[in-house]
Formats: structure tokens, sequence, C-alpha cells
């Protein structure tokens, strides 16, 4: 399964630590630079499927860094910013950018407006040997027969699925897959587990796709 390689340009460690956890969660490759400086040499070099950029930048700022990449790429790029004026908002689309976030903001909405803005521009569903994920439906299909998942299992499918062989503790699921901790429990991640297996059980296949490793949590086995 090819990744795709997110660019995050942010000064600041600790967000750019956090995005990057998220974003690799997504199954996403990622490539940290904290200055502006040598970005856009390393855009040129390896093409990156989208931009993550700062706005405010120590060397070079992010409204610089966005015109170099646009004289010689469509790439989408998001800026972020703690500035919220309306002039930044416009300067910020002006330039070039695709889309704007504004700080602080919710780490699991950038990670669905980075999606959104590829789905813009990739139109091919994620592909593991014949196992097909379609994240635009919530289904998954497998040989012709294909299954339709609730939001909630969809992003615990896909958690798993992308990370091949990783052991996600329930805690670990719980903070990556649901939106608030309302009501959510190692109960609750252990329903979910059980209704999604069922589903998946629909498909040709000649094992369970989530496999429970005792004491420690869940992992997705390939159908290889």
């Amino acid at each position: 399964m090819n990744k795709l390689t997110v660019l995050i340009i942010e000064d600041d460690s600790e967000i750019a630590e956090i995005v990057i956890m998220y974003l690799q969660a997504a199954n996403f490759l990622t490539k940290w630079f904290d200055d502006g400086k040598g970005a856009v040499e390393w855009v040129r070099k390896n093409e990156p499927a989208l931009i993550l950029l700062d706005l405010d930048l120590p060397t070079k700022s992010g409204i610089v860094v966005c015109k170099e990449v646009r004289a010689f790429s469509d790439i989408p790029i998001i800026m972020t910013t703690a500035k919220v004026e309306e002039v930044d908002r416009l300067i910020g689309l002006e330039i070039g950018a695709d889309d704007y976030v504004c700080k602080p903001y919710s780490v699991k909405e950038l990670i669905a407006r980075v999606k959104a803005n590829l789905r813009r521009t990739i139109r091919q569903p994620l592909v593991s040997n014949s196992l097909q994920v379609h994240s635009d439906s919530l289904l998954v299909s497998y040989k012709n027969v294909q299954i339709e998942l609730t939001v909630i299992e969809f992003s615990l499918f896909n958690l798993l699925y992308s990370n091949e062989n990783r052991i996600y503790s329930r805690a670990q699921i719980m903070d990556l897959v649901y939106q608030d901790y309302r009501d959510v429990s190692d109960r609750t991640v252990d329903s979910h587990i059980r209704n999604l297996r069922k589903k998946l059980k629909e498909l040709p296949l000649d094992h369970d796709l989530i496999r429970s490793i005792y004491g420690a949590g869940y992992k997705f086995e390939s159908i290889a």
C-alpha cells in the first residue's frame, strides 16, 4: 500500500509532534521542518501529497514559502496560524493556499481537512492486495463483496488497517478514534470491535482481519 506524505512546516515542536502522531495513525508518512528555510527545496525533490504550513515562521514566513511553492507546484496547502484577523485569512488564500485553519484547532478536524483536500486531487481508493477501503463511502470490499460500516466502525478499522501488525491498546484507540470521551470505556471499544468483526465475517476471508492480543489490545493482520 502506497502511503502519501504530508509535509509539516511548524515551529512549535509540541504542536508538530501531536500532528505527526495523528497523521501517522491515519496512514500518512510525514516530514517536518521547524522553519520555512530549506522546505521549498525539499518539496522540489520529494513532491509531498500535501503541505501543512504555519504562517509565522522564524526565518522564512509561510507566505513566502507558499508563494515559492506555488511558482512550480499545485500541491494542496493548508495554512495554520494563531492570527485570526480577516486580512490574514484573505492573504493566506490569495497567495495560493487551498485551506486555512486557525489556532488553537482540533487535530482531528485538521486531519479531516487534510483528507478532504486530498480527496479533491486523489480519487483512488486505498488498496491492500485485493482488499479495498473506500473512505468516501465508508465501505470495505473484497472479491466483489462489500460491507458498509458506521463512522466509528470505519475509523476503528482504518486505524488498524493503516498500521498493519501494530498493536493498539484500548486507551490509544479511545484517543485516536473517538471524537470525545463521553460514555467511552474499554467496554465501548470491545463492543465496537465485536460489531466490526461480525460485519467483516461477511467478506470471503480465511481468517479474522482483526486479532486480539491478550493484555495488549488489537491489531490488523494482512489477508495475504
